[in-house]
């Protein structure tokens, strides 16, 4: 009996414990905390898990919060330690993507609790690339009256007033030249700001940055050899982050139509926002083969964070592989975990296209 006894107040004391939270691997802290669940995050937090552990595509709870603007889930991480000036595998810390985000609160909150607007060494993208680049104006102030340094140089050399020149951000481009921008800086292409404005057709910037006479030289040479057409950028909407997250979480619950449907709609939202693109030569040979021009699949986009001049675009014309939905998932998820989103949602929407059509939908 008494053993009977101590074995049920056994079983008490431990049912009155506290649940252990599974620690997360990143794709599931990533979904979890950029779904705001901090409640979830301070259960991980209490386990033991690293305040500065890496999710999956954005990087650290902080810098998670700083994307989203949860300025609750930032307040929690930095009370457990984490690094307000950490930067992910891209090189971004949290101020940075605040500043990408247009994420005015969460990025004068870190402002406000230490985090630095310079990078502390020679070369680095910052925040004020970012929020220039993007045309964010508001937050272009705050790190301008927070000390951000007005000629800090890219990794590549880069200033950011060339950032201006190239998005067509007149009024930033002013405001920059207020604050001692020098647009005669040159990065390691020997491209200095009135290169870009001038290659991306911003001639109203163009003037700003060198002398009538210099302009008036720089139009003619122009005029005489037409640059090719400028590529304009455009960041992801919203929308699309929101698909994404979606999706992922109905894959991490395993329900595979779901997630599945919600790439298919990021995929389609983001190809919406795309203006038309002209088809190059060898592309329309239907005079000479008597052939239909084949039709467009994928439009592509590839650009890097640490070089956004060097962003493309083009269109695909090739036909699917034959690979199965498993197979083309696979690689789905590989070029994600790559940062390579646009090929990540041009596989997934093939890949519902074959389930579609395996299923007899």
């Amino acid at each position: 009996m008494k053993h009977l006894l101590l074995t049920c107040l056994s079983a008490l004391v431990l049912a009155a414990l506290p649940a252990h939270a599974e620690l997360p691997d990143p794709v599931r802290f990533s979904v979890r905390l950029e779904l705001g669940d901090t409640q979830q995050a301070a259960a991980w937090l209490d386990e033991g898990l690293d305040p500065n552990f890496e999710g999956h595509l954005i990087g650290t709870g902080l810098m998670i919060g700083a994307w989203t603007g949860n300025i609750a889930l930032m307040e929690l991480f930095l009370s457990r330690g984490a690094d307000i000036d950490r930067t992910n595998r891209f090189g971004e810390s949290a101020l940075m993507l605040a500043a990408w985000k247009n994420q005015q609160a969460a990025l004068r909150w870190l402002l406000d609790h230490g985090a630095h607007p310079n990078p502390g060494k020679e070369r680095a993208w910052t925040a004020l690339h970012y929020a220039v680049f993007a045309g964010h104006a508001r937050v272009v102030e705050d790190l301008l009256a927070a000390g951000a340094e007005v000629n800090v140089r890219s990794t590549n050399g880069s200033t950011v007033v060339m950032m201006a020149a190239r998005e067509g951000h007149g009024e930033l481009a002013r405001r920059l030249l207020e604050a001692g921008a020098n647009p005669a800086l040159k990065n390691d292409s020997d491209d200095d700001a009135v290169a870009w404005a001038m290659r991306q057709g911003n001639y109203d910037i163009a003037k700003l940055f060198t002398s009538a006479e210099n302009f008036a030289a720089l139009a003619r040479q122009a005029a005489e050899n037409p640059p090719a057409p400028p590529v304009r950028s455009a960041q992801a909407p919203d929308r699309v982050d929101e698909l994404l997250r979606k999706a992922r979480l109905a894959e991490l619950e395993g329900k595979r139509d779901a997630a599945l449907l919600a790439y298919r709609q990021a995929w389609d939202e983001l190809k919406s926002r795309q203006e038309p693109q002209k088809v190059g030569a060898g592309r329309t040979a239907q005079k000479d083969t008597g052939q239909a021009p084949k039709s467009p699949k994928a439009l592509v986009i590839r650009a890097k964070r640490s070089a956004p001049e060097k962003q493309s675009l083009s269109v695909s014309y090739a036909e699917g592989d034959g690979t199965d939905a498993d197979q083309l998932l696979e690689r789905a998820r590989a070029a994600e975990a790559a940062g390579d989103r646009t090929r990540a949602l041009e596989l997934y929407r093939r890949a519902a296209a074959a389930i579609r059509a395996t299923s007899g939908q």
